[in-house]
């Protein structure tokens, strides 16, 4: 079957699907793309780069640091008690399945 048939539209008609971008392969593009990658690789760079970054996190409170670590762990406590009593009942159930 064709697609016409189907009733799929060609994807010039489709709304929400952006156009291909052009690629630009200027020898601009090229030396901006080098100068950016012999400064990235710059420990010096890297380090201020990221001392800026590190700057604009919002870090949790004490309080909120703890409550949350508090609420991890008691639900990985919760899940293992659960997974648990799940394993104990399913030997129970082997057992009742399959004497030896």
């Amino acid at each position: 079957m064709a697609e016409e048939e189907l009733g799929f539209p060609e994807p010039s008609e489709v709304s929400g699907i952006p156009e291909p971008l052009e690629v630009n392969s200027g020898d601009q593009t090229r030396s901006n793309a080098t100068s950016q990658t012999k400064e990235s690789l710059n420990p010096g760079v890297f380090l201020q780069d990221t001392q800026k970054e590190l700057g604009q996190v919002t870090w949790p409170s004490r309080q909120q640091l703890i409550s949350e670590s508090l609420a991890v762990i008691a639900m990985v406590a919760l899940s293992a008690t659960l997974v648990y009593f799940l394993d104990d009942l399913f030997v129970k159930m082997q057992t009742v399945v399959f004497p030896s």
